[in-house]
């Protein structure tokens, strides 16, 4: 599957709406869930997950009102919601039994999603990898808590402005620039009718209580768990990453250079490596 024919073809009717997702790999391969963060969705796992495929089932999926998944007025996106949503897609894919347990992939707030499934909701994984992820507060940027606390006026911008406002706050998550081609690809779920409102109906909904809920936990986990951390991340600081890792008994920390907080388009070759290793 190529960059341009990157498409999630199967559906999950959740709790949350409709989700698109789609495999990789021999079916009879060690499992593997890649999970993306916001404003973005799996588009940005495609060179990662085509690398890990060789070895892995890897699955990817559209989070509830990202991507190509269901956008909906009054839909809940929470980072709540989108925990019990993955908890209900690893029942789907049969990946909660004994021995049938994923690894997990996770950047951004997708790190929040499968630290809440695991902790809150008892979801089991073989190694859980967390890549420049939503997990310490405080979080969010002073421009994040703008567009989250006025949501309904920027909602009623005019349609070029507001793609304009996506392509420049897409655009800062990579430390060396994204081709257009693949900024269109993460901005277009955005804009429209119905991609417009959803993306700051997100934003008002990612509160920071849903990390305080786990923040203390961290302690409890066991399992095998490596943080990795784009070097020139401007969204959240490579410090925050070391003390993730701190705060997680065992956890390894890996530092991509030359990388920002979309270390999947910034240096997916280095990623690629890393995350192989880790899970093999």
């Amino acid at each position: 599957m190529t960059d341009a024919e990157w498409t999630l073809d199967r559906t999950y009717r959740g709790s949350s709406g409709e989700v698109r997702w789609a495999a990789l790999g021999a079916p009879d391969a060690p499992p593997v869930v890649l999970l993306h963060g916001t404003p973005f969705s799996s588009y940005v796992w495609r060179g990662v997950a085509r690398a890990l495929a060789e070895r892995h089932r890897v699955f990817v999926w559209d989070m509830p009102g990202y991507g190509a998944s269901e956008k909906r007025t009054d839909q809940d996106v929470s980072l709540a919601a989108q925990g019990r949503v993955f908890g209900e897609l690893l029942e789907e894919w049969g990946l909660t039994g004994a021995g049938a347990e994923p690894a997990v992939v996770a950047h951004d707030f997708g790190g929040c999603v499968a630290l809440r499934a695991h902790l809150l909701h008892g979801a089991r994984y073989r190694r859980l990898a967390l890549v420049d992820v939503v997990a310490l507060a405080p979080w969010g940027s002073p421009a994040y808590r703008l567009l989250g606390g006025h949501h309904e006026v920027f909602e009623r911008l005019p349609g070029g402005l507001h793609r304009a406002l996506v392509r420049e706050y897409v655009g800062s998550a990579s430390a060396v620039g994204l081709a257009d081609g693949v900024l269109e690809r993460l901005v277009g779920p955005w804009c429209g009718e119905a991609g417009q409102p959803a993306f700051y109906r997100q934003i008002a909904q990612n509160d920071q209580r849903f990390t305080d809920e786990i923040e203390d936990r961290y302690g409890e986990i066991r399992l095998p768990v490596l943080v990795c951390w784009g070097a020139d991340d401007s969204w959240i600081p490579v410090e925050r990453g070391r003390e993730l890792a701190a705060r997680i008994p065992g956890a390894r920390f890996r530092l991509i250079e030359g990388a920002g907080h979309l270390v999947q388009e910034d240096a997916p070759a280095e990623l690629a490596v890393a995350l192989s290793g880790f899970l093999t």
